[in-house]
């Protein structure tokens, strides 16, 4: 165990190395930096003074030492300011991870919750009408474009019905009752998580259904057939924990989106989250907001997948941590 944790920590640090490298070089080749945009916006300033930020920044640096130095710093813990919005990196990224992990958190929980059971029992009746049913509205959950669903939602619940917002967050005032302050920020969050609960719900119910209809042809599930086990105990004593295997890697895959947000549907709704703040720091130049979140997302992605490869060591006996090493 102590070995293998060790070598994924390794590995983990080496991939971070080399993420925060390329992505420092992919931003910094980007045309335009900071001081462009300071130019801009103030006609007066000269070049004098354009070259004297540049100087105060580093940015009259090579990329190259540009990066080193920012290395430096971060392995202190110290991971700069926020250009575009004048705070140190880790206080402008603590809100917004919330706001994603409680945004695409709570998606990712309801589409497990809902896909699992579903997937299970659609592959017990395989061609049935049920199943073509369910196929359906999977296929058609994994076709459709999250901004036109997201405008759907819109349309249906806010302009039609106005029942519920059409975006933005809820702005909660000081000593307000928690329950009252919980009830106002579900009304902004319903649309948006119902939009990625849709866009994630077919694929995952179909993932799930291939994993079962694959092991109920299996030796084993006909021998606990054949000894007389009723249906229900072969579906969920011997078939779904089997199941699991493939469809856990799946989902470790996906933790990463957890963190790193769902750009299209925050933009629609105007969702301050992560993959609206990277998208926009990564517009306006702000080298270490929108460095810092890719690494973090980057982050949250490998330590997905060895949440996945510990989960597939504790529902499967063949698998084995030495074999995770191999």
């Amino acid at each position: 165990m102590s070995r293998y944790l060790a070598s994924r920590l390794a590995e983990i640090a080496i991939t971070l190395a080399l993420m925060s490298l390329i992505v420092y070089l992919l931003i910094g080749l980007m045309p335009g930096d900071p001081i462009d945009l300071m130019i801009s916006g103030d006609p007066r300033m000269t070049s004098a003074d354009a070259a004297r930020l540049r100087a105060v920044y580093g940015i009259d640096k090579p990329l190259l030492e540009r990066y080193l130095a920012w290395a430096g710093q971060a392995l202190h813990g110290n991971f700069g300011y926020s250009r575009s919005l004048n705070q140190p990196v880790l206080a402008v990224l603590g809100p917004r991870l919330l706001n994603t992990l409680a945004l695409a958190g709570t998606a990712f929980l309801l589409s497990i919750a809902i896909a699992l059971p579903l997937g299970l029992w659609t592959a017990a009746r395989p061609r049935s009408r049920a199943d073509y049913t369910v196929n359906l509205l999977c296929f058609a959950g994994i076709s459709t474009p999250p901004f036109w669903l997201a405008l759907l939602l819109i349309t249906l619940f806010s302009v039609k019905l106005g029942v519920l917002p059409a975006g933005g967050m809820a702005e909660i005032r000081p000593h307000t009752p928690w329950p009252e302050a919980i009830a106002q920020q579900l009304r902004f969050a319903v649309l948006p998580i119902g939009t990625l609960l849709l866009l994630q719900l077919g694929g995952y119910t179909r993932f799930m259904r291939a994993a079962m209809i694959e092991t109920l042809r299996q030796d084993y599930v006909r021998t606990a057939r054949a000894k007389g086990a009723s249906p229900t105990r072969v579906l969920w004593r011997h078939a779904f924990v089997n199941a699991l295997t493939p469809v856990l890697t799946i989902l470790g895959l996906s933790f990463g989106g957890l963190f790193s947000g769902a750009l299209i549907t925050e933009i629609m709704f105007a969702w301050p989250g992560m993959g609206k703040m990277m998208f926009q720091a990564i517009l306006d130049n702000d080298y270490n907001l929108a460095l810092v979140g890719l690494l973090f997302t980057t982050f949250t992605t490998i330590v997905g997948n060895l949440i996945a490869d510990l989960a597939l060591v504790a529902v499967d006996p063949r698998v084995t941590l030495a074999s995770r090493l191999r």
